[in-house]
């Protein structure tokens, strides 16, 4: 879909479908232009009730006799004058919602004059731009036939604009958005690959080809051969009941100074998790080839990156592997060392990401960092503790985690900083190894988080625990392309790109 900007009056606008809030009240602003030209019919339309006035509320009108507009989707604003942000976003959704459903190939989007809570017109289109986008995506890469039941007439939307000053904030959003989404739906793609596509292989073809398509990215791709020489034993134990060789992927995104100190991504890539000699129950089994949605992210981050240009040096470390039982595989009671030296007593194979992720810190440290994020659907305890609405935040650093909830909050792509207290570390206490890499039951998410924090002791860091918002179940089941958003945003603002 291609998004560009429109000036002029919007009811003289040719278009086949004019987005307009309103007020049932009163037609105001773009609505009242155009009911002028249409002689009181929207007026008429709205005194006969068949519109709530409530955000999230639309009506689809066609036939518009007396304007060039084709047709007008009328979107309901409240009653307020300035709305919360979160108003607004109903706004936006259901008429992204209507539009997917539409019979009109352009639009032209007016709803950015409404006022919104501590928000501008920039971070107005890029909420546009990310719930169009979201509406029109489809994985349909596997099937014999494409979904052709409800095919997407819908190829432009053009956003209003009264001026030069605000036709240069639209262009920028529209570039900023734009990256991240293709950055999601790379991830997304990633995500939704059953198994048997997507090994860590194919993960690390992935991240090659980003960097055949940008200057700007190098890949290198590390065997398990090299692994053992450094000392990765912790992700090594991980991949050793199956025959997809694990591998780490290492992409450098060269946007800073050459001196200057990266960011580093740290993504965990299980290709598919069946819990190891802990098996897991046969239910929803499936659904664990999304195990590698943090590398996926990290991966989708790393391409948007790239393509906005950002002025940063990243570095994106994905450990991919398969959780296989097998006859060589890791057995409950099995010690190993990791690449940092400390020893692991393996209690449950089930906690695995764990085990590869701790390595992949240990290798960050050689970029001498200026922060550490790692990315994971770590822990169905995060599911209990935050549901699917927030990812959750474990940091080491409160600063870290502010910024990282602060993006979070202006993308939509919320998180919360859980705590990390030094009680919750200490069940993970072994007779056997210098650490178990499980303890209770109990704040099982912090926990595992406790685990990681001592091999991150060298660098500020955050651990994002995304099992509860990397994927939806059910009908709608599908990867998410979250915390790319979020991520982005955050990289951004430690960018101090122009928003």
């Amino acid at each position: 879909m291609r998004f560009t900007t429109k000036t002029g009056k919007p009811e003289n606008a040719e278009t086949e479908c004019l987005v307009i809030p309103v007020d049932a009240a009163k037609p105001e602003g773009v609505a009242a232009a155009l009911d002028g030209q249409i002689k009181g019919q929207l007026a008429k339309i709205l005194a006969a009730g068949d519109l709530e006035n409530k955000p999230g509320k639309v009506l689809m009108v066609p036939g518009l006799e007396g304007a060039p507009a084709t047709r007008a989707l009328l979107v309901a604003r409240g009653k307020s004058k300035e709305l919360e942000p979160g108003e607004y976003g109903k706004m936006v959704e259901a008429a992204a919602t209507a539009l997917r459903g539409a019979a009109a190939a352009d639009a032209l989007w007016c709803l950015g004059e409404v006022p919104v809570k501590e928000r501008d017109t920039y971070w107005k289109v890029r909420l546009a731009l990310h719930s169009l986008s979201s509406h029109i995506y489809r994985f349909d890469l596997l099937k014999s036939k494409h979904d052709t039941d409800t095919p997407l007439k819908l190829k432009r939307v053009s956003f209003a604009v009264a001026d030069r000053d605000e036709r240069t904030s639209v262009n920028r959003a529209i570039r900023h958005g734009s990256g991240i989404d293709e950055g999601m739906r790379l991830a997304r793609d990633l995500g939704n690959l059953p198994s048997n596509h997507c090994t860590p292989s194919d993960l690390a073809r992935q991240a090659r080809k980003l960097a055949t398509q940008y200057e700007s990215i190098t890949t290198r791709v590390i065997d398990e051969r090299r692994m053992k020489q450094l000392g990765m034993g912790s992700l090594l134990s991980v991949t050793a009941g199956t025959r997809e060789p694990a591998r780490l992927i290492v992409m450098e995104y060269k946007g800073g100074r050459t001196r200057q100190a990266p960011h580093v991504l740290v993504g965990k890539g299980i290709t598919f998790d069946t819990g190891g000699i802990s098996l897991k129950p046969p239910a929803a089994m499936d659904e664990m080839k999304f195990d590698m949605c943090g590398a996926a992210s990290v991966i989708g981050t790393i391409a948007a990156c790239a393509k906005i240009e950002l002025p940063l040096n990243i570095v994106g470390i994905v450990a991919a592997a398969e959780n296989m039982p097998g006859d060589g595989a890791t057995k409950p009671g099995d010690i190993v060392t990791s690449m940092s030296g400390l020893t692991i007593e393996i209690l449950n194979t089930d906690a695995e990401g764990r085990l590869v992720l701790c390595d992949a810190l240990t290798y960050a440290e050689r970029y001498k960092p200026r922060a550490v994020i790692d990315v994971a659907t770590l822990t169905g305890a995060c599911v209990v503790a935050l549901g699917r609405h927030a990812s959750g935040i474990f940091a080491n650093d409160d600063g870290l985690a502010r910024e990282l909830m602060a993006a979070g909050e202006f993308t939509g792509d919320r998180a919360w900083q859980m705590p990390l207290w030094e009680e919750y570390g200490q069940t993970l206490h072994s007779n056997f190894a210098d650490v178990a890499n499980v303890g209770g039951r109990e704040g099982s998410s912090i926990v595992a988080a406790s685990f990681l924090s001592r091999f991150a002791r060298k660098f500020k860091w955050a651990h994002l625990d995304i099992a509860g918002t990397a994927w939806l179940t059910g009908t709608k089941k599908g990867a998410t392309g979250r915390p790319v958003p979020l991520l982005v945003q955050f990289l951004m603002n430690r960018a101090k790109v122009a928003q």
